[in-house]
C-alpha cells in the first residue's frame, strides 16, 4: 500500500529507493537529514529473486520506509509500466511490511543519462530518493 507524502512520520530518517525495470531495478539509499542519496549496486533479476536481492538491502540498511519511482507519459498519462512499478511497490509492502511512498519519476533516467551516469538504474534511483527527501519538511 502507498502512502502519501504527507504521512510521512518525522522519525523515519533512512529510506530505500528503488526504480523498477522488469530486468534491472536501480537501488539508492538515503536519509532525511542530509537529503541526500547514494546510489547501491542495481538489482538484475526477476520475480521472486528480485525480493531475495531486495530482503538482503534491506538487512543492510534497515531503511525506516521505501520509496519507489513510477513512471508516467510526459502528459501524467499511465501506461504499462505505471502498473508494474505500482505492483511492485504494493508487493513490496506486502512481502516486507514498510510503507512504500510512490515518486513520479518522469525523465530521471533521461537525466541520469544527461549527467553522464554509468549505471543509469542507480542514479534513476538517487534521482528519485533525492526528489523525495527534499519534498519532506
Amino acid at each position: 500500500m502507498s502512502a502519501a507524502l504527507a504521512s510521512v512520520p518525522a522519525h523515519f530518517q533512512t529510506f530505500l529507493a528503488f526504480d523498477f525495470g522488469l530486468k534491472r531495478t536501480g537501488v539508492a539509499v538515503g536519509n532525511r537529514l542530509t537529503k541526500t542519496a547514494t546510489p547501491q549496486p542495481t538489482l538484475v533479476a526477476e520475480g521472486d529473486r528480485r525480493f531475495d536481492l531486495v530482503a538482503q538491502r534491506l538487512q543492510a540498511w534497515a531503511p525506516d520506509a521505501l520509496v519507489v519511482g513510477v513512471p508516467f507519459h510526459p502528459d501524467g498519462a499511465a501506461h504499462e509500466n505505471t502498473a508494474r512499478a505500482r505492483k511492485f511497490a504494493r508487493q513490496l509492502n506486502g512481502r516486507f511490511g514498510l510503507l512504500v511512498f510512490e515518486v513520479d519519476e518522469r525523465y530521471s533516467t533521461t537525466e541520469a543519462h544527461a549527467e553522464g551516469a554509468k549505471d543509469a538504474d542507480a542514479a534513476s534511483a538517487c534521482i528519485i530518493l533525492e526528489q523525495f527527501l527534499r519534498s519532506l519538511p
